[in-house]
């Protein structure tokens, strides 16, 4: 059995109340749920966590190696920008690693079109609300896990 860890970074917990028009109407638990779901009745744990804390994030990258998790989907919220820890932490796992945004990075203000976490990782897919999520997961497991 396949496992992936999805790690969510912070004020992600406040969607469905945050800025609903950049980060739609789902709260936290239904886009949770849509996930796991998604992938119902596959050969694959999906385990989903949340921090508002960078520290508590590095644990569960830590986490991730020491559990031997096959993949990994961040969305790093506002640490994308600026946290090299972050960064540092998905490369000494050497877990393929997917970063994730809810919206359009790239269509927003100046400072969230740079990412410094997303050299760590495989692949970044943004703007595309939860299913980005859905086309992570498939992504580790038919392009890189799966060879």
């Amino acid at each position: 059995m396949k496992q992936i860890l999805v790690i969510n970074g912070p004020n992600l917990n406040f969607l469905g109340i945050r800025e609903k028009g950049i980060y739609g109407d789902d709260d936290y638990k239904s886009v949770c749920n849509y996930i796991k779901d998604s992938f119902q009745g596959k050969d694959l744990k999906i385990e989903i966590l949340q921090s508002n804390s960078e520290g508590k994030i590095i644990d569960f990258l830590q986490m991730a190696y020491h559990n031997q998790m096959d993949g990994v989907v961040i969305n790093p919220g506002a640490y994308t920008h600026y946290s090299y820890a972050i960064h540092d932490a998905i490369k000494s796992i050497s877990i393929p690693t997917v970063e994730v945004h809810l919206s359009n990075i790239h269509e927003r203000e100046d400072f969230r079109k740079i990412s410094v976490t997303s050299p760590a990782c495989v692949k970044q897919i943004y703007g595309k609300g939860k299913e980005g999520y859905i086309e992570a997961i498939n992504f580790l497991l038919n392009d890189v896990i799966g060879k």
